[in-house]
């Protein structure tokens, strides 16, 4: 009998269901903190994780690094309770050499493209090589980047790449836990950079497309279980759903890649 989607999906939260079950005795609250890389696709599929499971999901978000003070590593730092951690993969392990992560719990689950964004209705800027970008730039008069992975690649090694780090020091500005797309929607940046599951939940922007293949960076985002957490078991069944194919057309849609055999 062939499968439609729907049943095949079914059929895949059933077996994370039954492993949950299987290794917790009774419902647990899981405490997760997330970046935002993986939100849109995370917020669509926990509510189905708990149905399955009866387990409750208690989500914080913040980015993967920095200072900001809903940044994942100074939540740790300063005592927040957690299970599962949700960031970009080499920000988990620098966890993991701090401690504060079970190594060897880690789960690569995506991976991740930068897009260039402008306010909706505005004109789209050649992106289709990098000489079109670095045109682009030098023409822009405001650009925004976030404070995560995609804006530390675009400051410390596209701008260089490019040639035009000097005359990006006036013009572009990172931009520390708010959506770089919110920046452009409100009109305080021309072009902005940041993920493109980050930028597709932005009202008020168009998304131009991803960075061509010359400048792209890739992101691998990735989960693993804290080292202070409290419900082990059930964190473990919640990567473990995140990375099978009942997750895959929400990482999808959202702009990511799955990577495939990550929950096998």
């Amino acid at each position: 009998m062939r499968l439609n989607s729907t049943n095949f999906r079914a059929l895949a939260l059933g077996f994370v269901a039954a492993l949950a079950f299987s290794v917790s005795a009774s419902a647990a609250e899981v405490r997760v903190m997330i970046s935002g890389g993986l939100a849109a696709a995370y917020k669509a599929l926990v509510p189905e994780f708990e149905r399955a499971t009866g387990h409750k999901v208690l989500t914080a978000y913040g980015p993967s690094m920095g200072t900001t003070a809903n940044a994942i590593p100074v939540r740790l730092e300063r005592g927040e309770a957690a299970d599962v951690l949700i960031m970009v993969g080499y920000a988990i392990d620098d966890l993991a050499r701090q401690g504060k992560v079970i190594a060897d719990s880690k789960i690569d689950l995506v991976k991740s493209p930068i897009g260039v964004a402008v306010k909706a209705g505005a004109p789209k800027p050649d992106i289709s090589n990098a000489d079109a970008v670095k045109r682009a730039l030098l023409a822009a008069k405001t650009i925004a980047y976030s404070d995560s992975a995609s804006g530390v690649y675009v400051s410390t090694e596209m701008f260089d790449k490019l040639g035009i780090k000097d005359a990006m020091k006036d013009k572009a500005r990172k931009i520390p836990a708010t959506p770089v797309g919110e920046i452009v929607a409100h009109g305080n940046a021309e072009i902005g950079f940041q993920q493109i599951s980050e930028l597709r939940p932005v009202e008020g922007i168009d998304i131009v497309g991803p960075l061509p293949d010359e400048l792209q960076k890739i992101t691998v985002f990735s989960a693993a279980i804290a080292s202070v957490s409290k419900e082990p078991d059930a964190g473990k069944a919640l990567i473990k759903f995140l990375a099978s194919p009942a997750a895959r057309p929400e990482i999808v849609k959202s702009g990511m890649d799955p990577i495939v055999g990550a929950g096998n």
